[in-house]
């Protein structure tokens, strides 16, 4: 595994934590694994029935109720 990966998964599991707590995180972890989810096609079943309109609503009212209370280092 690159440095780019471990980067990326270490930034990916600091923002579960922050989100979900440890526990909660390491659930979601095993969840995905064991369910062999995939996640890109999961969204496509979900987004993909909505409208460009519904969709942009949907992530605008999301934003206002959930606004970002991290620290943008993790993000980025």
């Amino acid at each position: 595994m690159n440095r780019s990966s471990i980067d990326v998964m270490n930034r990916g599991m600091q923002c579960l934590m922050e989100k979900l707590g440890i526990v909660e995180a390491e659930q979601f972890i095993y969840l995905v694994k064991a369910e062999q989810l995939d996640y890109t096609k999961w969204q496509r079943e979900h987004f993909d029935e909505m409208s460009k309109d519904e969709t942009e609503a949907k992530m605008l009212d999301y934003a206002q109720k959930n606004p970002f209370k991290g620290d943008p280092k993790v993000v980025i």
